[in-house]
């Protein structure tokens, strides 16, 4: 292998007129727009190689993880994220990390963190760090990195819930426990298309919908180890693995499942005493901790399954009753491998392998497409098993939204199977998955119209529903596809058409009202003059493009808001179980509730200062620069969640929604891939690579990849790094 990389990387020096070199150490290749290949003769030199890399872009980004993790954000970011230091200090103080570690990740994946580390560390000790995180940057230990790794597993899990896990106490306390606050999650479509569906081999669509302003942004690179591993894609930051991305043969992306991946237990406490509980009618005590952070002292209480949670309204802990919180990925350090072993597989029946034998995915679906057109979905992940018969028997009346079972019984926990990776899971035979030549998809709905041609059916509960109305999104995605044979062009063409499936089936409709009646009535009586708002929406292009078609976007957004609260007829079809890709549809706007809404936003938009034709452009900004998209739940695809309705003083930026976006190709001859990281390699305002390719977005431009020693080697934006 060390021969095979000398040989590489004397290739690579001739090619692009950089000095070749004859050992085998790590070098990097940054491409235009920043994109780093790493090429390394093992897991060690290609972790190293990428922790330089993404330490040149994002230095202060990854202090500030490290911060987190390590319970400190308090010391340096202020006394508001207590919260946050007694959350991870708990964590930390459990050991769970370092006993993953004892019993988990293989040697290739311990030597890609240790190199990352290294590759860190070492451009820090070589680089001036930037004054914005001087204070606190420091070098990074392999515990952080693992850290981190655990809190993308648990993304969507426990770390939703820190405020309620470090604030709940007994009752009496004068600790008040916090309300839990509805934040938009990860979201994602994903289409991949088989050989009945193109004009060539398999297409993979990858398009995840995530945070801007926070740490979770994506890092594109490409690693290569020759002989071993060669992918590229995208992983969220401070993780040295591709999440979404391809290989020579696969491409593959994920988008956030449905599956419960905790459960609650209500706990029948023991009268008189609020801190210990009955299983069986046995009395049993909590576990107390008291944990130090942030500058407070707090004591906690757990019981074996997990900490005791407590919000101010489904979850409070009374005389009688508390509740716990079970995570069923506590402790999961396996997500690296998993995502190795994806990288490396080269067909989807490995794939599929790949994800039986691992079982590790923390909260997401599968979709993958091959250079033979097989396409695939499957949502092999972590699942508690919680059976349907288990949920009939335990389930209590908590209106809350998650699986809470019945804590006071022993027959009330989870079970497990035969074939599960990890025991208290559901294996990966009872769970979905679909092998198609034409076509899968999934916008964030349930497992059940993964292709409406042949639905998935039999999956437990937890795992998500079966005959429900798909979002607007869903239902927009799965029109997207049709019946349509895609080249790649037509792929990205589909990404930016920014169609809007609600404006499309109701638009004309409501226009047709409110010209018929130009003042309406609103909530209280009053009349409303709307024909401004009327002739927005008129002449609006109907789509989340920018620019001056688009007054009248904003407007739409927020009004539908309104037509859709609880008492009003919005839809003139209403759902249909037996046409579940076109139903509901068409907006009636003949309803009183819904003319109504109409008035309260023409209210609504005037009280906030807002003109009711205010173009996209004027609120989907990042740094200035236009961001085309809208928000799913009018049916859009291009998901740019900005909200409405308006309020005073608003900002303009783009707190969530599309985020990396790939179109790749498999043929016999390779991947042929195209790329955009909206809002670019390095969260530092201050890098050419901070709004570059936020540029290109803002004119449905795309980045084409390059994967082959050659097209590396030809990029005319190319820089060269030696890692001795």
């Amino acid at each position: 292998m060390r021969r095979l990389l000398a040989l590489m990387l004397v290739l690579t020096g001739l090619l692009s007129s950089s000095p070749a070199v004859a050992d085998s150490g790590t070098v990097i290749r940054r491409t235009s727009y920043g994109i780093p290949h790493v090429l390394a003769g093992d897991y060690r030199g290609a972790g190293e190689g990428l922790g330089y890399a993404f330490a040149e872009d994002n230095v202060c980004v990854m202090a500030e993880i490290v911060v987190t993790l390590a319970a400190q954000r308090s010391r340096w970011f202020g006394q508001e994220n207590a919260a946050s230091d007694l959350y991870y200090q708990r964590l930390n103080r459990s050991g769970v990390v370092e006993r993953a570690l004892a019993h988990g990740p293989s040697k290739q994946a311990r030597d890609l963190v240790r190199g990352y580390v290294s590759g860190y560390n070492r451009y820090l000790a070589r680089k001036r760090v930037p004054a914005t995180c001087a204070s606190y940057a420091r070098p990074i230990t392999e515990i952080d990195v693992w850290r981190r790794v655990h809190q993308v597993a648990g993304l969507t899990g426990s770390e939703g819930f820190q405020e309620q896990l470090v604030s709940a106490q007994p009752p009496g306390s004068a600790i008040t426990a916090p309300a839990r606050v509805a934040q938009e999650g990860p979201g994602s479509n994903g289409i991949a298309l088989g050989s009945e569906s193109t004009t060539g081999g398999g297409m993979v669509l990858g398009n995840p919908h995530f945070d801007w302003a926070d740490t979770f942004r994506f890092y594109q690179h490409h690693v290569t180890i020759p002989g071993e591993l060669n992918v590229s894609g995208a992983g969220l930051y401070g993780v040295p693995i591709v999440n979404i991305g391809h290989n020579e043969s696969l491409g593959w992306t994920h988008t956030a499942s449905e599956v419960h991946t905790i459960t609650l237990a209500k706990l029948t406490l023991v009268p008189g005493d609020p801190t210990s509980y009955l299983v069986d009618g046995r009395p049993h005590r909590m576990i107390a901790e008291q944990v130090t952070a942030g500058g407070v002292t707090r004591t906690l209480y757990r019981t074996p399954d997990g900490p005791v949670v407590e919000d101010d309204r489904a979850l409070q802990w009374t005389e009688s009753s508390a509740f716990v919180l079970r995570d069923a990925n506590l402790g999961n350090l396996q997500v690296v491998d998993q995502w190795l072993a994806i990288a490396r597989a080269r067909s989807v029946p490995e794939l599929r392998a790949a994800l039986a034998r691992h079982q590790a995915l923390p909260w997401v679906n599968t979709l993958a497409s091959d250079s033979t057109g097989t396409a695939y979905y499957g949502d092999v992940q972590v699942v508690p098993h919680v059976t349907d018969s288990l949920r009939a028997r335990c389930a209590t009346s908590v209106p809350i939204g998650l699986v809470v079972l019945d804590g006071s019984r022993s027959d009330c926990g989870w079970g497990t199977d035969p074939d599960a990776v990890t025991p208290g899971r559901f294996g990966p035979s009872r769970l979905p998955s679909l092998v198609r030549r034409d076509h899968v998809s999934n916008m964030n709905d349930s497992p059940w119209l993964a292709n409406p041609a042949a639905p998935l059916t039999g999956y437990p509960s937890i795992v998500g529903d079966v005959g429900t109305e798909r979002s607007a999104r869903t239902r927009l995605g799965l029109d997207m596809i049709g019946t349509n044979r895609f080249s790649l062009p037509a792929l990205e063409s589909a990404m930016f058409g920014n169609r809007n499936l609600t404006a499309e089936q109701g638009r004309a409709a409501v226009v047709a009202m409110c010209q018929a009646n130009p003042s309406l009535p609103a909530v209280d009586g009053q009349l409303v003059d709307v024909r401004a708002a009327c002739a927005a929406l008129a002449a609006w292009s109907g789509t989340g493009d920018t620019g001056e078609t688009s007054r009248g976007a904003y407007f739409w957004r927020s009004f539908l808001v309104l037509a859709g609260r609880p008492g009003n007829q919005l839809w003139q079809v209403p759902f249909d179980p037996a046409d579940p890709v076109h139903t509901p549809r068409g907006v009636n706007a003949a309803d009183p509730g819904v003319q109504r809404a109409f008035a309260e936003t023409v209210k609504v938009f005037a009280a906030a200062g807002v003109a009711v034709d205010v173009p996209l452009d004027a609120l989907q900004q990042y740094e200035g620069v236009p961001i085309h998209g809208c928000r799913g739940p009018e049916g859009c695809f291009n998901v740019i969640s900005v909200p409405g309705p308006p309020r005073p003083g608003m900002p303009t930026g783009i707190p969530h929604g599309t985020s990396f976006v790939m179109a790749v190709e498999l043929t016999g001859a390779g991947p042929r891939m195209s790329s955009l990281l909206v809002y670019g390699q390095s969260a530092d305002p201050a890098s050419p690579h901070h709004t570059d390719q936020a540029r290109l977005y803002a004119k449905k431009q795309w980045v084409k990849g390059e994967f082959t020693e050659r097209e590396i080697a030809r990029n005319p934006d190319l820089k060269v790094r030696w890692l001795r």
